[in-house]
């Protein structure tokens, strides 16, 4: 009878675990079908090292903006139009600096960031404190910046970039182990396993710890499965990246970010007023957030992430050019939405939208290595995020 009653307990706790994380299980699910059928009928291609590699470079802005845009979605299913044309902003600032009057590059990458920070404070200003509605702010601001850019490039490209500033999107980690002979690049191989020891000592730690406080935990079978699964995806990636080139620079910039912002989100008290205001931002006032100081820090630090992803891009072009950034926005939004950011806001992850943003760039290179127009590209994206968004309300409207 005990047993029954054991067995009962790890069966609603596995639904319950399911059930909580279901658009992030059902992306990650989805994530994997869309590579294996890219794998069979791209021929393998896509997963051949390089294009991995590839694919971490050429979605690396997507990534920097999505996880910008998850938190303006979190304060309300708010969106920030400005994104692509503040990177181009920037990027254009930082091409004048070092291609016209040759700053060198660290200064040059200071100010852009600075220039960043400063109209994150002006969008952020006009959203907060005036309560202009971020749509009507951020779309003025798309308008301004776009504008500008065109002004200062004069409708020209600026480019080559200074080799050290091309580092930051096509430079590798040297590998430290190269001298034991292995074809492989054993730098990604190492911080994977070291990675892994303290992933799964962290992860035991949390778990006896949900257990002491009498908190809802998975149980043990399911627990060990997810930890198994999570070092596997961690080590045949690292393997992807042994057998290229090793460990992007633009990777560590990336997972810097990730692990950042997933830490703020879930585990710090402004991270938690996000959420709150996103519930219910009247509620949240009333229990003694400053919602227009929330509101403020999401735009101010969309705006600095705009900037890094904007230099991020030109870095990987080797250019600036005045269409540069067009449609980025729709690319971060797109992102955050299939990643499980509810449109009402309040609901979604930065690890989500990570999930979303590689569905996103997925699709895009396993079509462009088909052949796919992109014609017939932007018609399946935009029919993912239907779908996407469509499976998010009925799982509300089921759950009421």
């Amino acid at each position: 009878m005990e047993t029954v009653k054991v067995e009962t307990r790890n069966l609603e706790a596995i639904s319950y675990s399911i059930k909580s994380n279901i658009r992030q299980y059902a992306m990650l699910i989805a994530l994997i079908v869309i590579m294996a059928f890219f794998q069979i009928a791209t021929g393998g291609t896509l997963l051949v090292p390089m294009n991995v590699t590839n694919l971490v470079l050429q979605n690396s802005y997507v990534l920097i903006l999505a996880i910008g845009m998850t938190l303006c979605i979190l304060t309300g299913g708010n969106i920030d139009l400005s994104v692509g044309s503040v990177c181009a902003f920037i990027a254009a600032i930082m091409g004048h600096l070092t291609i016209n009057l040759k700053m060198d590059v660290t200064s040059a990458l200071l100010i852009s960031l600075l220039l960043g920070a400063i109209i994150g404070i002006w969008q952020g200003y006009w959203i907060a404190y005036v309560r202009i509605p971020p749509f009507i702010a951020t779309l003025a601001g798309m308008l301004l910046f776009r504008g500008l850019t065109i002004t200062m490039l004069k409708g020209l490209t600026l480019s080559p970039f200074p080799e050290s500033f091309q580092q930051i999107s096509s430079g590798f980690l040297p590998d430290f182990f190269s001298g034991f002979g292995w074809d492989l690049n054993l730098t990604p191989i190492v911080v994977s396993i070291i990675f892994s020891v303290i992933l799964v000592l962290v992860q035991i730690k949390k778990r006896a710890t949900r257990i002491k406080n009498d908190l809802e935990t998975p149980p043990l079978p399911l627990f060990v499965v997810q930890l198994l699964l999570v070092i596997a995806a961690i080590n045949v990636f690292a393997y992807w990246l042994a057998a290229y080139k090793g460990i992007p620079i633009i990777l560590i910039i990336l997972g810097v970010l990730i692990f950042g912002y997933h830490f703020f989100t879930t585990k710090t008290v402004p991270g938690r007023y996000i959420y709150a205001m996103g519930g219910n931002e009247k509620a949240a006032r009333l229990s003694g957030i400053d919602t227009n100081k929330v509101l403020f820090f999401v735009y101010f630090n969309m705006a600095i992430l705009s900037a890094v992803a904007g230099l991020a891009f030109a870095s990987r072009t080797n250019s600036a050019f005045p269409g540069l950034g067009t449609n980025f926005e729709l690319d971060a939004i797109a992102a955050c939405f299939i990643g499980g950011a509810s449109a009402s806001g309040g609901i979604g992850t930065v690890v989500g939208t990570i999930i979303g943003a590689l569905v996103m760039g997925v699709l895009n290179n396993g079509m462009s290595i088909m052949g796919i127009g992109s014609d017939w590209q932007m018609t399946i994206k935009g029919f993912v995020l239907l779908m996407a968004v469509a499976f998010d309300i009925i799982s509300k409207n089921k759950a009421k």
